[in-house]
């Protein structure tokens, strides 16, 4: 087959591969970005609708700290609006609704103090990690060998406190506490800045979202080189020699003096490296899965809890449905709420018929707002998990044994390939703002 030649192929565009590929065209080089499916944005889509209403089936939220995203959204014309959090959130337990002003659910004094003490434990400790190096962290090896889930167990004696806790834990990782090692949930919150932050809407994570849903940017930041972007263009294998790097696709080989690749450890076993990856990245790609979750819209006339003085806000450690957000646009116009079904419950979730996926969302949605919730003028759900190019969402999760085994493989490049995605970056890992400043690192390193 005939071969197209350039500087620099990069695999994936994610906002890691379209940050990557729009650097380097400015430093002058000639680029190709192979995209496996049929739009820009990776793990950000916006599925847009007829009337108007949008939502994000990926990533949605940016908050402080997260100034590439910022800058992106500035230099684009994409406005930011403020999460509604206003009035109070709800609480569903033991069958029981509560409404509740702040961040932590009003749970019995014992298990209250148990959990706001954990959370206060994990947040110092999380500042003792190297996040260039987590490896090297003090007692890195002890805090890889555990999961989440144990350091919990010693935590908090209480068995209320640690489903509370379980739930923003999923939440954060869209993974069971047991399968995350101890060292990764620390660093993970370091990167993000602390716990607090990635728990809350208001100075944190899920403080505001853009008009227009997120992927707006991503096409935006594309029109300048679309003919640079080859789509549903899955890379089969990669192949190396001295001389450069071949890339074959369906029906298509590409030729270039280095390779980037941009999608999660969980995709890099769907590609024929030749020669095989070393032993520590082939530890990345077949033991780093992707997180599970689920998305569920019910889309109303309007966002009638809010005239109840609810937020939209609710958690709940029952159900498949944990949490919810207020996703209506920022006129009010529509009320969309979103609910989160996350770690194993999303496995179990996707087992369902989507009838009785749809009963059991709206039917946790009316537990926690009221009967009207339970009458949407529309309905959808969606998982990444059912994604081939994706595998799940949010992130690659680093279970015990990971970081301190194969940790300084993650961002090494193996030859002519280099690589980047939210999974290498340092700071923001996991989010949107880590696959662009990971775009940032990965064009220093090619053009150094």
């Amino acid at each position: 087959m005939p071969t197209e030649s350039y500087d620099v192929i990069i695999v994936g565009a994610g906002f890691a591969g379209l940050t990557t590929a729009r650097e380097l065209i400015k430093a002058g080089k000639n680029v190709c970005v192979l995209e496996a499916r049929d739009r820009v944005g990776g793990r950000v889509w916006t599925e847009r609708f007829e009337d108007g209403t949008y939502v994000d089936w990926g990533g949605a939220w940016v908050g402080p700290t997260q100034d590439r995203l910022y800058a992106l959204a500035r230099e684009f014309g994409v406005e930011t609006f403020h999460t509604y959090d206003q009035g109070k959130s709800t609480q569903f337990f033991r069958e029981k609704v509560k409404r509740y002003k702040g961040l932590i659910p009003p749970l019995p004094l014992l298990s209250l103090l148990s959990l706001d003490r954990a959370i206060k434990r994990l947040t110092k400790l999380s500042k003792t990690v190297d996040l260039q190096q987590p490896w090297l962290t003090p007692e890195a090896a002890s805090l890889d060998q555990q999961t989440l889930a144990d350091w919990m167990d010693r935590q908090m004696r209480f068995e209320t406190a640690r489903r509370f806790f379980k739930i923003a834990a999923e939440a954060i990782w869209a993974a069971h506490p047991a399968d995350i090692s101890l060292l990764h949930a620390l660093f993970y919150i370091r990167s993000g800045r602390d716990l607090n932050t990635l728990m809350n809407i208001k100075n944190g994570a899920q403080q505001e979202r853009m008009v227009g849903g997120m992927q707006t940017i991503a096409d935006r930041m594309s029109e300048a080189f679309q003919d640079k972007i080859r789509f549903n263009a899955p890379v089969r294998a990669v192949r190396q020699d001295e001389s450069g790097v071949e890339v074959i696709t369906d029906g298509a080989a590409y030729r270039a003096g280095r390779v980037i690749i941009t999608v999660p450890p969980a995709m890099f076993s769907k590609i024929d490296f030749h020669p095989f990856l070393p032993e520590e990245k082939q530890i990345i790609a077949t033991r780093v899965p992707m997180g599970a979750v689920w998305k569920c819209y019910a889309i109303y006339e309007k966002p009638f809890w809010r005239a109840q003085g609810l937020n939209g806000i609710a958690a709940t450690p029952d159900g498949y449905v944990t949490v919810t957000f207020d996703n209506s646009p920022k006129d009010g116009s529509r009320g969309i709420l979103m609910g989160f079904v996350l770690g194993n419950q999303a496995r179990q979730f996707a087992l369902l018929l989507p009838e009785q996926r749809q009963r059991e969302a709206l039917s946790a949605f009316a537990a926690f707002f009221g009967p009207e919730a339970a009458r949407p003028v529309r309905y959808l759900d969606h998982s990444f998990l059912n994604e081939e190019w994706s595998g799940g969402c949010y992130a690659g999760v680093f279970g015990p044994g990971i970081w301190t085994s194969a940790g300084d493989a993650l961002r090494q490049p193996t030859g002519r390939i280099h690589w980047a995605g939210t999974e290498t970056s340092d700071v923001w890992n996991g989010y949107i703002e880590g696959a662009i400043r990971s775009g940032e690192r990965v064009v220093k390193e090619v053009l150094s």
